[in-house]
């Protein structure tokens, strides 16, 4: 049996070029040149990663930012 399910990604501009591509709810990491890349690895790479470890179901991540103080060196 198949289900969808919704999970969170986060991208980040790679120093190199492209993009990291983060999935929080299982840990996986990939990256790709363009946006779209990235996620299509992130998908691939997570439905592998949930064949073997199967998603325990914890509610709706919560996406929120913060800031801090950097004092120049």
């Amino acid at each position: 049996m198949t289900r969808n399910v919704e999970l969170t990604a986060v991208l980040l501009p790679a120093p190199e070029g492209g993009f990291t591509a983060v999935n929080p709810e299982t840990g996986v990491t990939t990256q790709g040149e363009s946006i779209e890349d990235a996620l299509a690895n992130l998908r691939e790479a997570t439905e592998l990663y949930l064949e073997e470890f199967p998603l325990e179901s914890r509610g709706r991540p919560i996406l929120t930012t913060f800031q801090v103080d950097v004092h120049a060196a």
